[in-house]
C-alpha cells in the first residue's frame, strides 16, 4: 500500500479534518445552550460525546489519508478547548470546583499558545500534539461527562477526578513549555 502524500496537503486549510474541527465549534453554543438553557443533561452529554467523536475522527483521518495541515495542527487544539473550556463554564454553575480545571486550562492554553507561536517564529515547524497532552484530554473529557451523566455525584469522587484531571494539565502545561522553550532556544528564525 502506497504511504500518503502528507505534503500535498501540509499548507491547505480545507480538508476533512478541518472542517470536523469546524463542526466541533459550531457544537459549543448547542453545547451551552442544552446545558444552561434547557437543562437537558443527557442530550448535553451526547452532543459533547459526537464533539469528542469527531475529535478523534480527524485525527484518524488525517494520518491515515496523509491530509495532515499545518492549519488543522493549530486549528484542532483550538476546536478542543474551546469546546473544553465552555463545558467547564457550564459544569462550574453545579459543581464550584470546576472553576480550577477551568482556571488552569484558560492559563495553559494561553501561555502555551504564546510559546507555540514563537516556537513556530523560531522553527518554522507546527509540532502536533504530544502524548501528555492526549492523556490530559481524554481525562478531561471523562470527568466532564462522569459530572454530566452522574447527576449526584459524591463531593468525594467529584473532588478526586478534578484533582487528578487539574494534575495531568498542570503537568500537560509543564512538559509543553519544556519543548517549547527548547524549540526558540534551539532554533533558527524561519522566514514564514
Amino acid at each position: 500500500m502506497a504511504m500518503p502524500d502528507t505534503e500535498k496537503y501540509r499548507k491547505k486549510i480545507i480538508t476533512l479534518p478541518n472542517i470536523l474541527s469546524f463542526f466541533r465549534i459550531c457544537l459549543i453554543p448547542v453545547i451551552v445552550w442544552l446545558y444552561c438553557v434547557k437543562k437537558d443533561y443527557l442530550l448535553t452529554t451526547l452532543v459533547l460525546i459526537l464533539s469528542a467523536i469527531t475529535d478523534i475522527a480527524d485525527g484518524i483521518i488525517a494520518r491515515h489519508y496523509g491530509m495532515i495541515s499545518d492549519f488543522g495542527k493549530a486549528f484542532d487544539p483550538i476546536a478542543d478547548k474551546l469546546t473544553q473550556f465552555a463545558m467547564l463554564l457550564c459544569l462550574t454553575f453545579r459543581f464550584r470546583l470546576m472553576a480550577i480545571p477551568a482556571a488552569v486550562l484558560f492559563v495553559k492554553e494561553i501561555s502555551a499558545g504564546i510559546m507555540s507561536l514563537m516556537a513556530i517564529h523560531r522553527s518554522g515547524e507546527v509540532e502536533g500534539a504530544d502524548w501528555h497532552g492526549k492523556v490530559s484530554t481524554a481525562l478531561l473529557y471523562g470527568t466532564m461527562i462522569l459530572h454530566l451523566i452522574w447527576f449526584n455525584i459524591p463531593a468525594a469522587i467529584s473532588t478526586s477526578l478534578i484533582i487528578i484531571c487539574t494534575a495531568m494539565m498542570l503537568l500537560s502545561a509543564v512538559l509543553y513549555a519544556i519543548r517549547n522553550l527548547s524549540a526558540i532556544s534551539s532554533g533558527k528564525e524561519a522566514n514564514i
